[in-house]
């Protein structure tokens, strides 16, 4: 599941340009020195996986939690289903719940911090400014956060969000870089194998979840293996 972490970061870059791409393109990075800027846009991109392992191990922390009550299961099943829900369900359903609107307070606070942090050029504010930049909302985010509760433990989720933010640095890197290149007819191919990986990723959380017997796909849980060999003895 680890490795799919890295490929949803890929595949999601294509959106994350769309999404953050005009607080990349802002960075008030220094275009006349050519190793300050990629040390500049290094710190960032630190600063947005940071904040990503924080939420990973927050969320990891709570699926960890729910393990122990004996929901690893169950909790997989959860995971997969809300995950092609979100893409089965058409955007316009999902807006009606406002499911976001808890959160907008919080929300206009990092805007804000960030508009203040793109005013200044030094070294803490890319760091800053990549971190604030990590906990704003977005649909792709979610996904990978799903996958974190999912993954049973805090260091998992947390190394699940790492892989993925780390998916993102190449497409992010070159927005930087060349803008142009999000006005190339591949971003809208990627876009539409996005929900394809994200209802495939979802499928093999409900196989695991299962429990079919399925090596490193849907393994047997831990406890029936336990039952049957104390009854073979």
């Amino acid at each position: 599941m680890l490795v799919s972490a890295f490929i949803f970061g890929i595949l999601g870059s294509f959106h994350c340009v769309g999404m953050c791409g005009p607080i990349a393109f802002m960075l008030p990075v220094d275009r006349t020195n050519a190793y300050k800027k990629l040390s500049q846009i290094t710190i960032y991109h630190f600063g947005r996986i940071m904040a990503y392992a924080i939420i990973g191990l927050v969320f990891g922390l709570i699926g960890k939690s729910l393990n122990l009550f004996g929901f690893q299961q169950q909790l997989s099943i959860i995971v997969g289903v809300l995950m092609i829900a979100l893409v089965i369900v058409p955007q316009n359903t999902l807006n009606n719940y406002n499911i976001s609107k808890p959160i907008y307070r919080l929300i206009s606070k990092i805007k804000s911090a960030l508009g203040t942090a793109l005013k200044k050029k030094t070294n803490d504010t890319f760091l800053t400014i990549g971190f604030l930049n990590g906990f704003l909302p977005c649909g792709l985010v979610y996904m990978a956060i799903f996958a974190a509760i999912a993954s049973g433990a805090a260091l998992k989720g947390s190394l699940y969000m790492i892989l993925f933010g780390m998916g993102t640095i190449p497409l992010m890197t070159s927005a930087i870089y060349f803008s142009q290149f999000l006005k190339s007819s591949m971003k809208q191919k990627i876009q539409k194998v996005i929900p394809v990986f994200v209802v495939l990723i979802g499928a093999i959380f409900i196989l695991r979840g299962l429990g079919l017997g399925i090596p490193y796909i849907s393994p047997t849980p831990v406890h029936d293996v336990i039952s049957s060999e104390i009854n073979c003895h």
